[in-house]
């Protein structure tokens, strides 16, 4: 799901449009799209309080065999969301779980590598190394 959750629109629809047997779907809720608090911790281990509000869209949907599909994500891309929901419910079929693997998981999960790896790559040549010198004078 956190892969699904981190996909773009543009992405999600690509899989489905590429998908070869496409399913009928029916949607059992959503795509809806509320706020939810978020909430933090000083030092991961203080007190919790409330940071703000997010916008998070949330769907249900139902494949024909009866699986049945969740997804949320931040953001109002309920098309996304949706799509999202009917790649979990695909995925729990053992006979699909290979396939939602390869053509949709290991795509989303190179594209975020690849970018990690990206900004690794930023942050590395901006690092400083100091170092002491030792002076002559005693």
């Amino acid at each position: 799901m956190a892969l699904l959750a981190q996909a773009t629109a543009q992405e999600m629809q690509q899989f489905w449009a590429q998908w070869n047997e496409k399913p009928g779907v029916e949607t059992l809720r959503g795509p809806e799209t509320g706020l939810v608090m978020i909430r933090g911790r000083i030092g991961g281990g203080g007190a919790p309080f409330n940071l703000g509000e997010a916008t998070v869209t949330r769907a249900t949907v139902r494949l024909d065999n009866g699986a049945v599909g969740h997804a949320y994500a931040l953001g109002r891309q309920g098309e996304k969301v949706r799509l999202a929901a009917v790649f979990d419910a695909l995925w729990q079929e053992t006979a699909q779980r290979q396939a939602v693997e390869n053509m949709v998981l290991a795509p989303i999960a190179q594209r975020l590598n690849d970018s990690l790896e990206g900004k690794r790559a930023e942050t590395a040549a901006t690092k400083v190394d100091f170092f002491t010198m030792v002076r002559g004078d005693d």
